[in-house]
């Protein structure tokens, strides 16, 4: 009886001993658990931070209007245009929706596992408890739950609308892309239509310059032609006036002839001097006249005295007798031995009631032939 009291001994012994490391397990597993379900308790209400509680405004719209009208050589004050955002989820833009905020009462209802009575006992649904039901924790998961649907949900609407908004930034850049050769184009032909339009403008400031230079031109011409026409009226009237001066030197012309011819019938005739025309006189020194015509071959000479000088021998009044005395010829810019020096003259015989004398041409003191213009001065 003794050994089966000490076999119980050891045996309650060694229960107690398995109890206690069982116990220890145990409450190592109840610690790890509690702080499994603090964790994911703190993080499920992190996570329900995260989650969008309100849906958003579907009926937000918005437009954007793309010029759909074909790109033509012709102006188009309104061209035709659709929506490009017509399809377009506006509201899945929205931004800073509500979310979840879970609090001590969120927390506490996150520990009820179960359904529970006024009591507090969990209600039994046949032979298990209760867990599906309001204020217990899959209530409180279940609204999580569909919330996390609803914003997958807009977010795979997100996704298909940013595939349509990509398929449709493709077909605009592959319109862009078509364009962009013909653009290109256009441009080049802007920049030559400008170069030319700048060359035209440069061209048509050298043709105004030009312009601006043949009218200035054209003003000296007319000025010129004015002045021409001027000297036109001007030579008709000098014209004039020299045909009259040649009638006059005609008239004089044959004057003179008939001087001459009178001037030589007297020297021929040779009357005798008239009394004091012998006379010493002395006249000042400088030109006296000049020759009208010579005759070289009978040493005769026609020359016309200044009425200075026919004062000179005849007195003021041109009372006394012309005094036959000698008087020099030179001719202007001649150069012979005695320079501009020609000869002497005579004076011998005076035409009544002009100014024209017969002279005779001393042949000792030829120093060249005397000619018509000669200058008579007196040394």
């Amino acid at each position: 009886m003794t050994k089966i009291l000490h076999v119980f001994v050891y045996l309650f012994v060694a229960l107690s001993g398995a109890a206690l490391w069982f116990e220890l397990q145990l409450n190592a597993q109840r610690d790890t658990l509690a702080d499994r379900g603090r964790l994911q308790e703190d993080y499920l209400v992190k996570i329900a931070s995260t989650i969008e509680k309100a849906e958003p405004d579907k009926g937000v719209t918005t437009e954007m209007r793309m010029d759909i009208s074909p790109v033509d050589a012709k102006i188009v004050d309104v061209p035709e245009t659709e929506n490009v955002l017509e399809d377009y989820k506006y509201y899945l833009e929205k931004q800073s929706l509500e979310t979840f905020s879970w609090g001590m009462r969120e927390r506490q209802q996150l520990h009820n596992v179960y359904v529970t009575d006024a009591e507090g006992k969990p209600v039994m649904d046949g032979g298990r408890p209760l867990m599906d039901g309001p204020g217990t924790e899959k209530d409180l998961l279940e609204q999580l739950f569909q919330a996390c649907s609803a914003q997958q949900a807009r977010l795979n609407t997100t996704r298909e609308a940013l595939k349509n908004l990509r398929d449709r930034l493709e077909q605009a850049v592959s319109e862009i892309n078509k364009l962009k050769p013909e653009l290109r184009q256009a441009k080049v032909a802007e920049v030559e239509a400008v170069s030319q339009k700048d060359k035209a403008a440069k061209d048509q400031d050298v043709m105004e310059a030009q312009n601006v230079k043949i009218r200035s031109q054209i003003d000296e011409l007319n000025a010129e032609i004015a002045s021409l026409r001027d000297e036109v009226v001007s030579a008709r009237d000098e014209t004039d006036a020299a045909k009259e001066d040649l009638a006059k030197a005609l008239r004089e012309n044959e004057q003179l002839k008939k001087i001459s011819k009178d001037a030589f019938a007297l020297a021929n005739s040779g009357p005798a001097p008239e009394a004091g025309s012998d006379a010493p006189i002395t006249l000042p020194a400088g030109d006296k006249g000049t020759v009208v015509e010579a005759d070289t071959e009978d040493l005769f000479a026609i020359v016309k005295l200044s009425d200075e000088a026919l004062k000179e021998l005849k007195g003021p009044e041109l009372s006394r007798p012309l005094p036959h005395i000698e008087l020099s010829v030179k001719r202007p810019g001649y150069k012979g031995p005695a320079g501009e020096f020609i000869g002497r003259l005579r004076l011998r015989q005076e035409v009544p009631g002009k100014n024209y004398v017969v002279c005779d041409i001393l042949a000792n003191w030829s120093q060249g032939e005397i000619k018509s213009n000669d200058v008579i001065f007196a040394d």
